[in-house]
Order: structure tokens, then sequence, then C-alpha cells
């Protein structure tokens, strides 16, 4: 149940805080005075996409928040502690609207996100009249409003459970054979392991692979160039580094015995003479043992080719594939141990979808009866909300999906044909937004609030008509009100006289800005304000002796 609303800088209001009651509340006030600011609010704390043009000329923000009980609100509790929102049994929607058009969202104090609003507002809050912005328009509502009113919630759950069951078995059974038959799945692990057996490597192995490979490549050009090294360390060439270091020990020995100062320095050069004998060896022996060898390397350039082959089938690093053929050995012996669980399984599967047909026709016989039901109870309430000669039907259509649906064996559409002679139309094309909001009502009627929504706001549901239909709008939001939080938007005396409580909705404006004030009425000023929906701006004795008997009245009937 909505228990206030707080808004600042919002459209022309400053500042509002208004605290709300349970049953039916009218929201009142003269043309263009702004009633509609609350369901505006309401809508843009629901998650509709804003504009700048809602801020208050002038500011920088509009601010608007709204708290929640959620004692009447089971699915929305839930949907909070799903989503680590839940903060005891209370719940604060925030929601702020910059000048340049952004905006920002927090639920119980955590950012949110717009999509995340709905999903909760959906639980919280049914908003008629606004065509876009209705549970009651998806499909999917409309069939559990349907279950709600034909009672058919343990019937539902055992469908929802056994189609649940059935899935959980099928991938289970997916999973153990790779989503293939079993003997194929085991034939082809098989195949891989034998390939992958066969030619993979370890990351030590493929990296000396491939060092090999790059050897063998230019294994020329190594050839060439260990040679010419050698040639610089001991070539016929005077130049030679060993036949200059000879040179240079000799003469640094004798410099040496004329002073022993040298000697540490001659030592150098001996230990450089035997570095540069042992590379000139080692370098030696690199280049006879080279060789140019095609074929090796035709054979080598295959097996890395292989490997990139392998590594693209599996798509692993080729580096991984020894890895990986251990996970589908693994598997493998998993499966060639699984063939009874898979039997068994199978079986399972197969009595799981013979039990969900029984159980789903049981359930679309017993909507087909409550379909009926409520076609002709909707029908008949359309007909004393001002539309005669109109008619309500639901459609039932087979569910695309052949497998098991936890939401049964068809889907229903609610149709409508607000006029004599017109086809029904689906309830979500109905184009008048005053005979959706009267439609809606009296679906909610029939139903009396039987989804687990707590507050429903009604924007001008009484667009369009007067007179003794106006007080059955507001004789059937009252009945309404006794079994949830109902707001409406009304400029109709005969509707909110009807009402538990009463806000009116003033416009002021002092030549330099206008503001709105939003104001509960006591019983004195609900009389009033009724004389003043019914009388105009001249309000005789008679008109507020009218008002009082029309809240005498409806305090007496409701």
């Amino acid at each position: 149940m909505l228990q206030t609303l707080s808004v600042k800088d919002f459209a022309i209001v400053g500042a509002a805080e208004i605290t709300f009651a349970g049953g039916m509340t009218a929201v009142t006030g003269e043309t263009g005075a702004g009633k509609s600011l609350l369901v505006d609010a309401l809508l843009l704390l629901a998650g509709q996409r804003a504009d700048a043009g809602i801020v208050r000329q002038g500011c920088e923000r509009a601010e608007l928040s709204a708290t929640f009980a959620l004692g009447d609100a089971p699915a929305a509790l839930a949907w909070l502690r799903a989503e680590d929102f839940d903060e005891g049994d209370a719940c604060q929607l925030r929601r702020v609207i910059r000048s340049e058009g952004t905006s920002r969202a927090w639920i119980n104090g955590r950012p949110a996100t717009l999509t995340q609003l709905q999903a909760l507002a959906e639980s919280l809050i049914e908003i008629h009249g606004q065509h876009e912005h209705q549970a009651l328009l998806q499909r999917a509502h409309q069939l559990a409003l349907l279950d709600a009113y034909g009672g058919h919630g343990a019937e539902r759950d055992r469908v929802a459970e056994l189609a649940t069951r059935w899935r959980a078995a099928d991938a289970e059974i997916r999973r153990l054979s790779g989503g293939q038959d079993h003997s194929e799945r085991i034939a082809m692990l098989e195949h891989q392991l034998d390939e992958l057996d066969r030619h993979a490597l370890t990351p030590p192995e493929l990296e000396a692979l491939n060092e090999t490979h790059k050897r063998l490549a230019n294994a020329g050009q190594l050839l060439q160039g260990s040679e010419a090294v050698a040639e610089l360390l001991d070539g016929d060439s005077e130049f030679a580094a060993l036949r200059a270091l000879t040179r240079a020990q000799n003469e640094l020995g004798r410099l040496a015995q004329l002073d022993p100062a040298l000697e540490s320095s001659r030592e150098l050069l001996d230990a450089a003479a035997i570095q540069l004998g042992e590379a000139h060896s080692a370098i030696g022996r690199y280049r006879d043992g080279l060789e140019l060898d095609p074929d090796r390397f035709a054979e080598i350039e295959a097996q890395i080719a292989r490997l990139h082959e392998l590594s693209r089938k599996h798509r692993v690093p080729a580096a991984e594939l020894k890895a990986h053929a251990e996970t589908l050995r693994t598997e493998l012996a998993a499966l060639h141990g699984a063939g009874e669980r898979l039997e068994s399984l199978q079986r399972e599967r197969e009595t799981l979808r013979r039990d969900y047909a029984v159980a789903a026709a049981a359930l679309s016989q017993m909507r087909g009866a409550a379909a009926k039901r409520l076609d002709k109870q909707v029908t008949a309430l359309m007909a004393e909300l001002g539309m005669a000669g109109g008619r309500f039907e639901t459609e039932f259509a087979v569910a695309d999906d052949a497998t098991p649906n936890a939401a049964g064996a068809e889907r229903a559409e609610f149709l409508v044909s607000a006029n004599p002679g017109q086809p029904p139309r689906p309830l979500r094309k109905v184009a008048s937004g005053g005979e959706l909001s009267r439609i809606s009502l009296a679906i909610e009627v029939a139903t009396l609030g039987m989804d687990d929504v707590g507050t429903m706001v009604f924007d001008e549901v009484d667009s369009g008509i007067g007179g003794a239909v106006a007080e059955v709008v507001g004789r059937k939001l009252r009945e309404l009100g006794g079994k949830c939080q109902v707001l409406c938007v009304t400029h109709l005396p005969q509707v909110a006289a009807q009402a538990h409580a009463h806000l009116r909705v003033a416009k002021s404006a002092d030549g330099a800005a206008t503001e709105v004030a939003i104001e509960p009425l006591d019983d004195s000023a609900r009389r009033d304000e009724i004389a003043r929906m019914l009388g105009g701006v001249r309000i005789t004795r008679e008109t507020l002796a009218h008002a009082q008997q029309m809240l005498g009245s409806a305090t007496r009937g409701g």
C-alpha cells in the first residue's frame, strides 16, 4: 500500500508531501489545477522515462519519492529479497530528474536502474487510464488474473512444478549426453581422444617443437653465420681475435716482468683467451652439427599445421590440447558409466511429460469454465458502467512451445467490444482511454483485486460519463477499495463522494510564479469541495445540502 508521496520542484509543484490511507481516495480540483500530477509522479517512480520538461522552471532538478508498506504485496517483497534491495516490510522508491534530462533512481537507498524500477512497480501499483503502464494489458498478467479469479492456484502450481521437473530432467539428459544421442557422443569423444592422443603435446614439448622448426627454417643462415663467427675468432687473418689476443698476452707478459703491477691484467687476458677458445670450440661443434634437412622441416611443418587445426576444432590454444584431452577423457568415463542413469532419466522425463499433459489439460478445462464466468460478469459490469451493448471475451491460444511450460498449455488474451456491432479486439489495442479505464475497472471489480498489486490508480475513469453511471463508477471504486488501496483522479462529485478519503489539488499564481497545493480534506471541507463540483462558482445552501446528502448516502452504502 502506498503510504507517502513526496515531490519537490516537480512541474508546477514547489514541494508537497502527501500521506495516504487505505480504501478509496479521491483526488479532485478545478480543471487545470494539476490533479494528474500525482499520477505523473507515480508513473515516473514506476520507471517511466522522463524529460527535462518536468523540472520546475528555474530549478536544477525534480525530486520524487514514495514509501510503500509491503504487507499486501508479497510478490514485491519476494522481488526485493531476490535482488538484494529488501529493507524490512517497507519500500522506498526515489528518483531525481535533472534539468538537462538525466535521471537517477534508488530503491531503499540503493542505486537502481529504470528496468528494476519497472519490474518492482509491477508488483506494487497499477495505473489505469494510461495505456502503456498497465500490468492488465500484459497477456501473462491476464492469464494469472484468470487463474486467480477461478481459484486455480493449486492446479497452476502443479503444472508449473511438473514443467520445472521435466525441464530439469531434460537438461540433465542433454548434459550427460552432450546434447546428442548417448552412443553418438561416446563415439565422437573416442574419435577426438584418438586424434588428441596422437598429436597433442604438452607445453614444454610444444615449445621444443617450435624451436626445432625455427632452427630448421633458418638452418642456412645459421650455418653461414656460425662459420663467419668462427673465422673472426680464429681464422687465417692476422686480425682474428684469438691471434690478436695471443700477441697481447706475450707482450703483456714481457712488460709484467718489468712491472709486477701489470700481472693482474695479464691474468685477465689469460682468462679471456680460455673463454674465447671455448667459444670457438662450441661454435665449431654447433656448425658441424647443423644440417640442411628439408624432409625433417616439412615433417615438422605438417605436425604444427595439425596442431593448429586441432586448436581451431576444439577452440582451445594448442598448448592446452593435452589438458583438453584429459577433460574429454573424464567426460567419456562418465558417459560409459552413465548409461543406466540416462535410461532412468529418460523414463522419468517421459512420465513427467504424461503427468504434465494430464495436469495441463485439467487446468485448461478449468480455465475455460472460469473464462465463461468472467466474460459474463465483466460484460454485465461494462453495461453498468455506461457501455451497454459492449462485450468482454477471453480468447485462448495454444502455446507455441511444444515442451512443458510452467504457465500451462495455452495463453489467454482479453478481448473487448466497447460498442454494439463492433468485433472484439485485444484489450491492449483499445483506443479510447476512457473506455479502457472503465473496462479495466470492470475487470478489477469482477476479480475483486485477486492479483497481488496493493495499490490501484484510476486516472479520469469517469471521462465521458455522468449521472447514474458516474454514481455506479463511484460505488464500484469504493467496493474495490474494500479489497485494496484505490486512488482515483476525478472531476465528478458522484465519484468523489464515494471515497473514504479526499485530496484537493489547488493552483495559485502571484504573477511571478505558479504554485500547486495538495491538501487532505476533513468532513466539512469535503462537503464544500463536493458542493463546488456540483454547483460551480456559486455555492448555494441547496448545493451544500445536496453534497452532504451524497456523502451521507455513500457512507451508509459503503
